[in-house]
């Protein structure tokens, strides 16, 4: 096969050579072509295991921060991300304008929280908390405490107003979180559906951080589109959710490399205990999504020093997923849940051009992805070239 590229977008894809004057050409010889990898779940500005550490940081340390983690997911085959929580116009800004070597950037601006929620940082003996958008007293940098149909219609308004390309909301409990335990349900039907309602007019859609069952499903029922982490799911919830024909972006790389280095890097008992609950489930999980035909994209969710375990979402996901499985995770069917069908995520005439070349097949190897970029010979970002080992 031959494709052609010009001006960050693929051309023309053919089976024969294709004719053009003065054009660059390059030799895979035998490798594998396919499209850059898609991680849905990243948080470019969370610099350490504790939230609240990374707001006390400021502004510079977290940038210095997001551009050795972006730059790092770019080697890795990373094409494109989505900063599922405090990513910002800025940030989207700088690597737009190429001041950032990164992957494309999607962001979902501040997580919107209720008060006692996942982005509720205090912990419990903690009480100043000055309500408002913007001044929510902890997690400035990645989230907002809102309360109410009318804060959260503002709240949201404020992140679309800011570019956000889709809104994120915590519907459940968390593991990082002081004072909700997991099982929680969090906003109310009125205030989720109002969040969604602001996001349909905006032709987006709102992603929710959910554990529990009870969480996905009234979450789904409530107008969500994609739900994050889905670590608790049952059986008969993964039915519910295909049918429904809602997302899912399973985040395995942050339970089990937690599990493994988190109490050294600071994580309390508490949630090391909610991790566990959490790892004990996950790998079920999977097997219940996949069995009931639920689509899933791919996210690795990992905080602080530990961007650098992203490829290993491939192993923990090997033990349920077929590599094919989860090459579609990672590009067509994460093109798919970010609304960029055609444009990314596939090698098309008309599609971006995001590009790597494997060293190798990874419809029968894909430990030729969680190498951390050592097999791969090519990257190309928007039709730029950023490695190359084949000229």
């Amino acid at each position: 096969m031959s494709v052609s590229v010009e001006d960050g977008v693929i051309r023309e894809v053919s089976d024969r050579p294709i004719k053009a004057d003065g054009a660059r050409r390059i030799d895979v010889g035998g490798k594998t072509l396919m499209p850059g990898l898609i991680d849905l779940h990243v948080h470019a500005y969370f610099s350490d295991m504790n939230a609240k550490l990374v707001d006390s940081r400021d502004a510079p340390y977290r940038t210095a921060h997001a551009v050795k983690k972006l730059g790092h997911a770019l080697d890795c085959g990373f094409t494109t991300v989505r900063d599922i929580g405090g990513g910002d116009y800025s940030l989207a800004s700088a690597i737009e304008d190429r001041l950032i070597r990164a992957p494309r950037f999607f962001y979902a601006g501040k997580v919107l929280s209720m008060t006692g929620g996942h982005v509720d940082y205090r912990t419990p003996n903690e009480q100043h908390h000055t309500h408002g958008y913007c001044s929510c007293g902890s997690m400035n940098w990645g989230g907002v405490v809102v309360d109410g149909v009318d804060a959260c219609i503002k709240a949201a308004r404020e992140e679309l107003r800011r570019g956000a390309h889709c809104i994120k909301i915590v519907a459940s409990g968390g593991v990082m979180s002081p004072s909700d335990p997991m099982w929680m349900n969090q906003f109310r039907e009125d205030e989720t559906r109002a969040i969604v309602n602001e996001c349909i007019e905006r032709r987006t859609y709102v992603s929710a951080h959910c554990h529990p069952v009870s969480a996905i499903r009234r979450s789904i029922e409530f107008g969500v589109r994609c739900i994050e982490h889905a670590t608790l799911i049952d059986a008969e919830t993964a039915r519910f959710v295909a049918e429904r024909g809602a997302f899912v972006v399973p985040t395995m790389s942050v339970i089990f490399v937690s599990m493994e280095v988190g109490a050294a890097l600071g994580m309390t008992p508490d949630s090391m205990a909610k991790l566990e609950v959490a790892a004990d489930a996950a790998i079920e999980g999977l097997q219940h999504m996949r069995d009931a035909g639920v689509k899933m994209g791919f996210g690795t969710d990992l905080l602080g020093s530990t961007y650098d375990r992203q490829c290993r979402e491939f192993e923990f996901r090997r033990q349920v997923f077929t590599p094919l499985e989860m090459l579609r995770q990672a590009t067509s069917t994460g093109a798919e849940i970010l609304m960029q069908e055609g444009q990314l995520g596939c090698v098309r005439p008309g599609a971006h051009a995001d590009l790597i070349v494997v060293d190798g097949d990874p419809l029968k190897d894909i430990a030729l992805l969680a190498a951390d970029g050592r097999k791969l010979d090519l990257i190309m970002r928007a039709g730029e070239i950023v490695k190359n080992r084949l000229d």
